[in-house]
C-alpha cells in the first residue's frame, strides 16, 4: 500500500463520508471509491460497510486503522523533520559588522538560532568605506553599524549596543601619558579621516570635523582600513577616536588607546533594505528588543 492510499484510507477511517474525504484530499470521490476498492481487492475482504446513508469501518478495517496509523503519524513527522532540516540548510541569514566584536554579540546571534532553528546566521566583516553597498547589492542581508544612518531606502532597527570612545595616539605622544583626554584634543594634532564614499553625517559622528568648541579637526590622512588605520597613527604621528571596543580587538604595542571623558557613547544597530525585509531579519530584530542592550 503507498503513501497516497495510507493517508486515502485514514482520512476516509475518521470522516466515514465519501464527500467530506475527497474534500480533505483535494481529489474527486470517485478516486476515494477506486482506491478503498483496491486496498479491499488486495486484502482480500471488505474494509469498510456501505449503504446509501451511512459509511462505517468493518473490525478488519478497524484492525487496519489501528495498525496504520501510528506508522503514517511516525512516517509523516520523518518527512516534516527533513523538510526543517533543508530549510535549515537554505534560509541563511548573513549580516555584515562594521564593529569588530560580533563574538561579543554572540547572546544575541544565538538566541536568534535557538528561536528559529530553520536559520542560520553567517558574519562577514562589513567596511568602512563603503557602509551600505554589500546591503544594497544584496552581498549581506543587514548591517550591525553606528547611529546615525540617514538613508531613505534602509531600515533603521533596535540598537545591538553602546560603548564609549577612546582616542589613539603613538606611544611617544604627549598624550600618551593622560588617563583620559577630551575631544577638544582632536583639533590640536593632525587626525585620521575617511574616504569620499562615507557619508559626511556617518563620518563626523566617529571622527567629527570640529571639536566641541567649533573648532576644525585637521584631517590630514584618509584610511581605508583598520591595518591602514594603525600604520597612520603608528608611523605617521596621526591621533585618531573610535569606539572603544576597537582597542580590545587591534591592539599594537606602538600605539595608546586613551579612554574619552567628554564623548557621548556610540550607538550600534541593526540596519536592513526596506524592500528586502524577510522572517529572519524580522526575528533577529525582536530578539535584539526582547534582549535589549548591550552596553560594552
Amino acid at each position: 500500500m503507498e503513501l497516497r492510499e495510507i493517508e486515502i484510507f485514514l482520512t476516509l477511517a475518521e470522516e466515514l463520508h465519501f464527500g467530506r474525504t475527497a474534500e480533505r484530499l483535494h481529489v474527486s470521490p470517485a478516486r476515494i471509491s477506486q482506491a478503498i476498492k483496491k486496498q479491499e481487492r488486495s486484502v482480500g475482504a471488505d474494509l469498510f460497510e456501505r449503504t446509501s446513508r451511512t459509511v462505517k469501518l468493518t473490525a478488519l478495517g478497524e484492525q487496519l486503522r489501528d495498525d496504520l496509523r501510528p506508522l503514517y503519524r511516525g512516517l509523516h513527522d520523518s518527512v516534516a523533520r527533513v523538510r526543517v532540516a533543508a530549510q535549515s540548510k537554505a534560509a541563511v541569514l548573513t549580516v555584515g559588522t562594521v564593529n569588530f566584536n560580533a563574538y561579543e554579540l554572540r547572546a544575541f546571534w544565538n538566541a536568534f538560532k535557538a528561536r528559529y532553528p530553520q536559520w542560520s546566521v553567517r558574519i562577514r566583516h562589513n567596511g568602512f568605506t563603503d557602509p551600505y553597498g554589500a546591503l544594497r547589492d544584496g552581498r549581506v542581508d543587514a548591517v550591525v553599524t553606528w547611529l546615525p544612518v540617514e538613508e531613505p531606502d534602509l531600515v533603521v532597527g533596535p540598537v545591538l549596543f553602546t560603548e564609549t570612545r577612546s582616542m589613539i595616539v603613538p606611544i611617544e605622544h604627549e598624550l600618551a601619558e593622560r588617563d583620559t583626554v577630551s575631544l577638544e584634543e582632536l583639533g590640536n594634532y593632525p587626525a585620521l579621516g575617511a574616504g569620499p564614499g562615507v557619508p559626511e553625517y556617518w563620518e563626523n559622528e566617529y571622527v567629527p570635523f570640529y571639536t566641541p568648541s567649533g573648532r576644525p579637526v585637521e584631517k590630514v590622512l584618509v584610511t581605508t582600513g583598520q591595518e591602514e588605520t594603525m600604520a597612520a597613527v603608528g608611523h605617521d604621528g596621526v591621533i585618531h577616536s573610535r569606539g572603544a571596543h576597537v582597542s580590545r580587538y587591534t591592539n599594537r604595542p606602538d600605539i595608546v588607546s586613551i579612554p574619552i571623558h567628554d564623548a557621548t557613547p556610540l550607538y550600534w544597530v541593526l540596519v536592513w533594505r526596506a524592500d528586502r525585509e524577510n522572517a529572519g531579519i524580522r526575528g533577529l530584530a525582536e530578539v535584539v528588543r526582547e534582549l535589549g542592550t548591550a552596553t560594552l
